[in-house]
């Protein structure tokens, strides 16, 4: 299981939301409080910004070393400012690839993606089923083996083959899509995913089979004032609420609140 994190609001240096908060993904990688596999997140991170006024699309730093590791973070992370950030540490699935095409977040546009979660025996059950239903630039897109990148061009392709879909309708069918061929195959997924634009989040707590890996959001605390962050596991004291399972989460451009239930 991999911990995530999404920052929307006013913009704030890096550092505050990955490596200075009291239980940050510094932490979380080496001690994690709520994973329901795996010990450690250790085979790489992820980071993806925005900063509109130099590009629309977004920047992304990677790096297959422990996120505790990597001498640049500290002061890449001291010097950038976002206001709208995805993070991710990885725990490998057995099986999986240790490389960057496998690292998330994973991008197309201006569009970024992370996802906590797992599809049981992926390449024997899902895999071929998932990628028959995309188009073919976004069939050849993906670079990576992982289920995660499957979920990412999954939702892209919903975006692009339901014109006007909501972001929060185009997830929750991709959730039912997946969770109708996990019922055709027999086997068991997780799907906590974050996706942005820059300008908004949507994000999902679910799995066809209980317990649902932890999410929980937090806005307009003292830590992160006029912005909000979700995040598998809180990452600084505060009144952090939990996603309920089966259910999106949706975040406007004004940090407004809005949950789906699925």
């Amino acid at each position: 299981m991999c911990r995530l994190l999404g920052y929307l609001g006013l913009p704030r240096r890096l550092d505050a939301l990955l490596t200075e908060p009291q239980h940050s993904l510094v932490v979380q990688s080496y001690q994690p409080r709520e994973m329901t596999a795996g010990l450690l997140n250790a085979d790489g991170f992820g980071i993806g910004w925005y900063d509109p006024q130099r590009h629309p699309e977004p920047f992304t730093y990677k790096n297959l070393l422990p996120i505790w590791s990597d001498i640049n973070l500290a002061p890449l992370s001291r010097y950038i400012e976002s206001g709208c950030v995805l993070a991710s540490i990885r725990s490998a699935t057995t099986g999986q690839a240790v490389d960057l095409s496998n690292c998330q977040p994973f991008q197309r546009g201006r569009i970024l993606g992370v996802h906590n979660g797992f599809v049981e025996r992926f390449r024997a059950t899902l895999y071929r089923p998932l990628r028959s239903l995309l188009k073919d630039e976004l069939y050849q897109a993906i670079g990576g083996s992982t289920d995660s990148e499957h979920f990412f061009a999954l939702f892209l392709n919903t975006l692009q083959t339901e014109p006007g879909i909501s972001w929060a309708g185009a997830l929750a069918n991709c959730l039912a899509t997946v969770s109708d061929l996990a019922a055709q195959h027999d086997t068991r997924f997780a799907a906590n995913l974050i996706f942005s634009d820059g300008d908004r989040l949507v994000a999902s707590r679910y799995a066809n089979r209980s317990p649902a890996p932890s999410l929980y959001w937090l806005r307009d605390e003292a830590a992160f004032p006029d912005g909000i962050v979700i995040a598998s596991e809180p990452i600084t004291p505060g009144d952090w609420q939990a996603l309920p399972e089966n259910s999106i989460l949706s975040v406007g451009r004004n940090c407004e609140v809005q949950y789906h239930s699925i």
